[in-house]
C-alpha cells in the first residue's frame, strides 16, 4: 500500500475547490494509496512520471515513486486550468 501526500500547491489547490467538489475528489485521492495506477489514469505526456485521473470535470495529477511506495499530488484543479 502506497502512502500519499499532498505537495503544497495542490493542498492550497484543493482547499480553495467548493466543499461539494472536495467530497467527490477527496474519494479518488485516498483510493490512490491503494491502486497509483487505477483503470482510466493516463501518463502524461512531456512530463517524467506524472499521471492524471479524471473526476467528472476535474483532474488530478500526481507522481508515484514506487521505490518509496509514495504517491505525491502535485496538483488538483478544473480541467481547463490544471494544464497551465
Amino acid at each position: 500500500m502506497h502512502r500519499v501526500l499532498l505537495a503544497p500547491r495542490a493542498e492550497r489547490d484543493f482547499r480553495k475547490l467548493g466543499p461539494d467538489v472536495q467530497k467527490r475528489l477527496d474519494p479518488a485521492i485516498q483510493a490512490l494509496a491503494e491502486n497509483p495506477r487505477p483503470p482510466g489514469c493516463k501518463k502524461l505526456d512531456g512530463e517524467a512520471s506524472l499521471w492524471r485521473i479524471r473526476v467528472g470535470d476535474y483532474r488530478i495529477v500526481y507522481r508515484v515513486q514506487d521505490d518509496q511506495l509514495l504517491v505525491l499530488v502535485v496538483k488538483v484543479g478544473h480541467r481547463r486550468e490544471i494544464y497551465r
